[in-house]
């Protein structure tokens, strides 16, 4: 029997045991971005890696205020044990913005509380994913999603991303060789592109999928966060039978209180409920009334503007910066909303070289590949505009094209 190493006080190292794992865990790649937000905790860095929403722009006094309010009035219930679907008014409150938002007529009893959109993405995949069942995503698509998914261990079909949209030829020739479970997207905003549906391409990708059985996961994680204040309609206005939609508050509200929604017809959340159930019994409550009361107390929509603002100007320093001092070769998607852009560089050029060579020079960029579920997308970026100062845009992207340039000549 092997015996503890003592590596330090109160610390040891057991050698010479092996562990069995379940298979799937050999077949889910691990969080590429939190592992490279651990390279970038230096504060020397200049950081567009990361997601994250601008901390300037989340309003702590009044969350404070509301927390406050809740543990004054009604503490006892707020931190008991409640229902697994959600605090019913905060549910309320989320079909009812539906409405005024979307159009959409949506009930209460179709959405689901969640820690957060990513656990709606656990959840839709224990309740629809089987081993070797076929899933179409984005191509590139979000990172968060096909880890959440590939530990149910699918096959996975990518669809082509163009500018208004996924390529629907290639949906439908996917969808009709293919029993595909369902097919995930973002329409607005899209994570990692910035892409956003035209209305035309949902239209179409609603007409495709209604003929089948498939389902459309539609991520709105970024769907408040259009720059023009006009917001295109959801694929269930369309398609309501086949259509759920995750939402989240991380964008809008708070990322740290870990709130997200999923809507679904009831006979879909009927499941989605018994696996939240064997998950966690339920969200967080406390958040869910604080969240509720902040709601019912602040104005939301003068907030979410001010987040408008905010990061569309900060889009806009960036694209400027990108246009003045990246090469030629260099190209770049120009979002209408959400956080990020997408930067293609030249064939010869790759992205983990980029990556490399910019930490060296204290500016953090994130690598496409991991984004790319068939392989591919070595020479493209994601970069983050939402958690930087105008300064740090412009002094960041003028290292980074620095760095790009060199590669390029190499």
């Amino acid at each position: 029997m092997s015996q503890p190493i003592p590596t330090g006080p109160g610390q040891h190292q057991v050698t010479g045991r092996k562990y069995t794992f379940a298979p799937r865990m050999a077949k889910t790649p691990k969080s590429f971005i939190r592992e490279i937000l651990k390279v970038t905790e230096d504060p020397r860095i200049i950081s567009f890696a990361g997601g994250l929403p601008s901390p300037a722009l989340i309003d702590v006094d009044n969350i404070a205020a509301a927390a406050a309010s809740v543990l004054a009035k009604d503490g006892q219930v707020a931190l008991q044990y409640s229902t697994t679907e959600g605090y019913r008014p905060l549910r309320q409150f989320i079909a009812d913005r539906y409405k005024k938002r979307l159009g959409l007529e949506v009930s209460p009893d179709e959405i689901l509380i969640t820690n957060g959109s990513q656990q709606c993405l656990d959840l839709i995949g224990k309740v629809f994913i089987g081993t070797g069942d076929h899933v179409a995503m984005e191509r590139p698509g979000y990172l968060g999603a096909i880890q959440a998914f590939s530990l149910f261990e699918p096959i996975f079909h990518p669809v082509i991303l163009h500018e208004d949209g996924p390529d629907p030829v290639q949906l439908a020739h996917t969808i009709r060789n293919y029993p595909v479970r369902f097919f995930y997207g973002i329409p607005n905003s899209q994570n990692p592109s910035g892409i956003t549906y035209s209305a035309e391409r949902r239209m179409e990708i609603a007409g495709i999928l209604e003929k089948s059985e498939t389902l459309f996961i539609e991520d709105d994680a970024y769907g408040e966060l259009n720059f023009n204040g006009k917001s295109l309609p959801s694929l269930r206005q369309y398609i309501p039978d086949q259509t759920i939609i995750t939402g989240s508050f991380s964008k809008i509200l708070a990322p740290g209180m870990r709130m997200g929604w999923v809507v679904a017809p009831l006979p879909i959340m009927e499941q989605l409920v018994v696996a939240k159930q064997a998950s966690d019994l339920h969200s967080n409550y406390l958040s869910q009334r604080i969240a509720f009361e902040y709601l019912q107390t602040q104005n939301i929509d003068t907030h979410i503007e001010k987040i408008r603002a905010s990061y569309c100007h900060q889009r806009d320093v960036m694209l400027s910066c990108m246009a003045e001092f990246f090469p030629d070769t260099v190209l770049f998607t120009r979002p209408q909303g959400g956080m990020f852009i997408w930067v293609t560089l030249p064939e010869s050029v790759s992205s983990m070289a980029v990556f490399d060579a910019a930490i060296k020079e204290n500016v953090a960029v994130l690598p496409g590949s991991p984004f790319y579920i068939d392989g591919g997308g070595n020479n493209t970026l994601r970069i983050n505009f939402s958690n930087s100062t105008e300064e740090k845009i412009r002094t960041g992207i003028e290292r980074l094209a620095s760095v790009i340039k060199k590669q390029c000549n190499q």
